[in-house]
């Protein structure tokens, strides 16, 4: 008999249960839908605001860099004239190289020498902006995938035995220093920017 009766509210609780799931799925069924469309509103905004500015037409020439790309990253730098130099922006994006070196110098024969260590590399900087960070390193990745001249620069990276982690940073500390060159003079972009040392 015991038994009998914990199996009818087995199946009570599994239709409470159930009712329960229906209703918390409807309205997380709604929230998503309302996030959805603030999602497109907020984009639209975005893209609205983002035309008002000539800067956005010279970044969208650069390959990888699409509309949202240069509606974020004119958000985000505000002016190129903060950096510089490319190390800068390098640094402030999360893509400059972090070296750690202890005992520089050392006392031989009573006089203070220089080492001879070599500096260790540490790995990228963690002090940055990270949606900067993101925005450079989804460029390297989608314009390392399409075909065009910065999938030709990835490809000669990785011929030459980088490994295809090490290229894509070094493709999206270029989009970046390209970055910088298109928007601080205002220049259209040129396949030579790639030629030139920048990485």
């Amino acid at each position: 008999m015991n038994d009998a009766k914990y199996i009818g509210l087995d199946v009570h609780q599994a239709t409470i249960s159930a009712t329960v799931l229906d209703s918390t799925g409807k309205l997380v069924m709604e929230s998503i839908d309302a996030l959805l469309l603030l999602h497109q509103q907020a984009r639209r905004e975005l893209l609205a605001e983002s035309r008002k500015h000539n800067t956005t037409q010279l970044l969208r020439q650069i390959p990888s860099i699409g509309p949202i790309r240069a509606a974020l990253l004119l958000a985000l730098i505000q002016t190129p004239h903060r950096f510089r130099t490319k190390r800068q922006l390098w640094s402030y994006s999360g893509l400059a190289l972090e070296t750690r070196n202890s005992g520089e110098y050392r006392i031989v024969h009573g006089q203070l020498k220089r080492s001879k260590k070599v500096v260790a590399i540490r790995g990228l900087n963690k002090n940055h902006n990270h949606d900067l960070k993101n925005i450079f390193k989804g460029a390297a990745i989608r314009a390392a995938a399409v075909a065009g001249p910065f999938q030709e620069f990835y490809a000669a990276l990785v011929a030459k035995g980088m490994k295809p982690a090490m290229a894509r940073l070094t493709l999206a500390r270029k989009i970046a220093a390209i970055t910088l060159i298109v928007w601080k003079k205002g220049v259209h972009f040129d396949a030579a920017h790639l030629k030139q040392r920048a990485a």
